[in-house]
């Protein structure tokens, strides 16, 4: 694709005995102890960070973690994820004491030629979010060579993702930017058919840009979660007190409207199940069609459902899933999430990406994540980017 033609890689760049800025995205979950419990976005990392370790780089990484709001939270340092990556690279890794400042620049001068430094918290200075170009300065101050590998933060126009990169002579993108924007851009421009796409969640607010996108592209739309209640009730179905998002109602119907026009096939549940009343080991029961009772919400597809969305998905070349189809963190809520989970891995000759929190979790959850071609690091990211075709973090590369 030309967006890919137009960026640098890493291993096209001369790393030796030069100091390598790398934004990565290590904002990994933790554990109440204070360890990561889920390396993948560290494991993603690591090759980029291995090449340049191999080539002899003076490696500075650079990434936030959650939401400190511009002030120091201990309980949101990056030491955590500092003592993983130490672990998987199985050699000495350091923290800053702060990702700018003039501590952090004597640990910069003391680098040696394949050593790795993590600077602190990014989002500890509010200057990170505000794109201040003077912390962007700064930040650029500390190496020779500027690396973007953080596609789950590229959609952020931050300091580290945007601003930095007009003070750099030499930079690339990381091996699994790379790879990101080969797998989801091969969605956008060359999808073989036909074309399905599965979307979940709680808001259709969040999706509907992507949706209009998609229906220039996909040939089926299958459409779970709390957001198939807006389109349903914009259809003029009953959907009882289930979660709806009236200000886009309108807008739902607009959308069916669009996809009826193009010849999109929009697949939208046929039943529920279903609770009066959200709390743990709530009774639930299902619906025997599509409408749901003015005493109850739903909570996840109901079995007709989950076997009508699993005769679409058997029928794809390309497939797209990004949300879960109900209450996924809360079962038995999840198990038509699961299902899906299930018939996706299970699609023959099908190029296959995933992306979000939650389907990832329902991937890895049935052992079947091996089984999907890509699944993607970005949340946001990858959203913006199905809907756009572009990011921030990589307009400003290519910028420069």
């Amino acid at each position: 694709m030309q967006l890919q033609a137009q960026l640098q890689v890493i291993d096209q760049v001369s790393l030796a005995q030069k100091r390598v800025l790398i934004r990565v995205d290590f904002n990994v979950p933790l554990t109440s102890g204070q360890q990561v419990s889920d390396d993948t976005r560290i494991r993603a990392a690591l090759p980029t960070i291995q090449h340049a370790i191999r080539q002899g780089a003076k490696v500075i990484l650079a990434s936030h973690l959650g939401r400190p709001k511009g002030k120091v939270k201990p309980e949101l340092s990056l030491k955590p994820a500092a003592e993983r990556l130490q672990e998987l690279l199985g050699s000495a890794v350091t923290l800053a004491p702060d990702c700018v400042g003039t501590g952090v620049q004597q640990h910069v001068r003391q680098l040696a030629a394949g050593a790795v430094l993590i600077l602190e918290n990014l989002r500890f200075h509010p200057e990170e979010e505000a794109n201040d170009p003077t912390f962007s300065q700064e930040l650029s101050a500390l190496a020779d060579v500027y690396i973007n590998d953080a596609f789950g933060s590229s959609h952020r126009s931050h300091a580290s993702v945007v601003g930095i990169v007009q003070y750099f002579e030499e930079q690339a993108v990381g091996f699994l930017m790379r790879k990101e924007l080969h797998a989801l851009s091969s969605l956008l421009s060359s999808p073989e058919h036909p074309f399905v796409a599965i979307l979940g969640g709680a808001k259709v607010s969040d999706k509907i840009g992507l949706i209009r996108s998609l229906l220039a592209r996909a040939d089926h739309i299958i459409i779970g979660g709390a957001m198939a209640y807006t389109l349903l009730q914009a259809w003029g179905i009953q959907i009882g007190r289930s979660l709806v998002e009236q200000e886009k109602v309108k807008e739902a119907k607009a959308i069916l409207a669009l996809a009826a026009n193009q010849g999109v096939a929009i697949h939208l549940p046929q039943d529920h199940v279903i609770v009066t009343e959200l709390k743990t080991n709530a009774p639930s029961s299902t619906t025997s069609g599509v409408d749901i009772p003015v005493d109850s919400l739903g909570v996840d597809i109901g079995p007709q459902t989950a076997h009508a969305f699993r005769t679409v998905i058997q029928s794809a070349r390309t497939l797209l899933w990004n949300g879960p189809m109900g209450i996924f963190e809360q079962p038995p809520f999840d198990q038509g999430t699961r299902s899906v989970a299930e018939a996706v891995a299970a699609v023959p000759r099908c190029y296959s990406v995933a992306g979000g929190g939650d389907t990832v979790a329902a991937l890895t959850q049935a052992h079947i994540a091996d089984q999907i071609s890509h699944i993607s690091t970005g949340g946001g990211a990858t959203l913006q980017f199905l809907e756009s075709g572009d990011l921030p973090g990589i307009a400003a590369l290519r910028a420069t």
